[in-house]
């Protein structure tokens, strides 16, 4: 049985008490017509659902029992158009956007923060993600769009580079380094590292710089996050590859911990943004892609610590 959800709305209107004459205008088909409709729904559901009272249609019981759950029926359908009207009005849509944590207090609401003062009726739904060299790629359907360190592998995913992120080197203050602005990796050849867990890629990279510079990192403690891993530090457990928390930080004290600058080629790390080729953006996800996509063209990109 397949019923038109147009007459189930004719026949809500006549039930609530208007006139065939007022539907039929109303929904721009002859009187006629519309009797045809509602006389193919009673066949349809087997029993009468109206009765001619005079000059006036009324329910039967059959048609007080049917009208309740034509009435959730209907509802339920207008909630959906109307969640998806809203998902896709470009100003009124949800954007999935994932990002790794150590770009959550920064890049995200630096990117977020001035789109929403253009756009303020787009929500966003942040996911987090770790930067994993062998996770997942943003080809999640569940993700619109990705701030990732790590460049996919798969082909599928478009990835366009936004910025190099320096890094550094946390060192506690106090410690035997922390009086210098910059230093070559050879040089903490013999301290504990604090690093993230593999197969993260900031510990892969951290460990690539190490041996270029002629040593295996003594990693002392794994954490799950970055600001796990400062906290370490400021603790005087160790030391850590970081990234910049300020671009222009030379020997910069940050609390318990001082940044220095690495002088060794390839410290540092890009951040790109991603999305599926297989699946088309929401007019609200590729309005947010456009904004990044700019920012990153005219260098408007938020900078760390700013």
């Amino acid at each position: 049985m397949g019923m038109d959800t147009d007459v189930l709305r004719w026949f809500q209107q006549v039930a609530e008490g208007a006139t065939v004459t007022e539907v039929s205008e109303a929904a721009h088909i002859t009187q006629p017509g519309l009797s045809r409709a509602l006389a193919r729904l009673d066949n349809e559901v087997g029993t009468p659902l109206l009765r001619r009272t005079g000059r006036v249609l009324r329910m039967t019981q059959a048609g007080v029992l049917f009208k309740r759950h034509v009435d959730g029926l209907l509802n339920q359908l207008d909630d959906g158009l109307a969640a998806v009207s809203q998902l896709v009005d470009p100003e009124t849509g949800t954007v999935v956007l994932a990002s790794h944590p150590s770009l959550s207090t920064w890049m995200v609401p630096g990117l977020i923060g001035p789109f929403r003062r253009l756009h303020p009726d787009v929500v966003f739904d942040l996911r987090q993600v770790r930067d994993d060299v062998t996770g997942p790629e943003p080809t999640d359907s569940r993700v619109d769009l990705e701030i990732t360190t790590v460049r996919p592998a798969d082909r599928t995913v478009e990835w366009y580079p936004l910025m190099v992120e320096p890094l550094r080197l946390a060192v506690p203050t106090g410690h035997r380094l922390a009086d210098r602005e910059r230093i070559s990796l050879a040089e903490a050849a013999d301290e504990q590292f604090i690093s993230l867990r593999r197969p993260s890629f900031l510990r892969q990279h951290s460990e690539t710089l190490c041996q270029q510079a002629g040593f295996e990192p003594d990693v002392v403690f794994e954490a799950e996050d970055v600001p796990t891993m400062r906290g370490f530090v400021a603790a005087g457990l160790g030391i850590a590859i970081v990234p910049a928390q300020d671009e222009d930080a030379r020997g910069k004290s940050t609390g318990a911990l001082v940044d220095l600058a690495i002088a060794d080629p390839g410290a540092a790390r890009q951040i790109g943004l991603g999305w599926s080729t297989q699946t088309r953006l929401l007019p609200s996800a590729e309005l947010f892609r456009a904004h990044v996509l700019h920012a990153a063209e005219s260098r408007r990109l938020p900078q760390p610590g700013r």
